[in-house]
């Protein structure tokens, strides 16, 4: 496993700089995980929202961290590949595409009607508790990608 490697000269590793204001996002994402498992959300499901959310974010970082936690979680290889074009895919179940379509308006809220689309189709399928925690996965790894791309966390090749 590689070690946090170290920031690129113009930029400073923001979670390193201010430890408690990044320890207290951390926190953060345990409870929203744990909110997430009491309302009922299946882990490959929330894993999808961070994926989805942090390719909509451009970061890098964290596309490699949750591709690598929904793999371990058993998502198909299949299923990663075409996550950008889920509307085109016949690959998600009606919950996994409302809780994408709810995580795209959060992640992109200026779409009003996307956004309201997004809303209804959510409370198709979910129940109150379970519309609130994929918000809450949508706002917190999107929290997460500000951290990694304002930092410049980079992505090293494994070998």
């Amino acid at each position: 496993m590689n070690s946090v490697p170290e920031p690129r000269p113009e930029r400073i590793f923001v979670d390193k700089q201010s430890p408690k204001a990044y320890h207290a996002l951390v926190q953060t994402a345990e409870t929203v995980r744990a909110v997430a498992a009491d309302a009922g959300l299946d882990r490959l499901l929330v894993e999808l929202v961070n994926l989805r959310v942090s390719q909509l974010n451009g970061c890098a970082y964290c596309l490699h961290t949750h591709t690598r936690a929904a793999l371990r979680a058993g998502e198909t290889t299949q299923r990663l590949g075409v996550l950008a074009a889920w509307r085109d895919a016949e690959l998600y179940t009606p919950a996994e595409r409302a809780a994408l379509a709810l995580a795209e308006a959060t992640t992109v809220p200026s779409d009003i009607a996307a956004r309201d689309a997004a809303y209804a189709a959510a409370r198709e399928v979910f129940t109150e508790d379970q519309i609130s925690a994929v918000i809450w996965v949508a706002i917190t790894i999107g929290a997460f990608n500000r951290v990694s791309v304002m930092s410049g966390h980079p992505v090293r090749a494994e070998h």
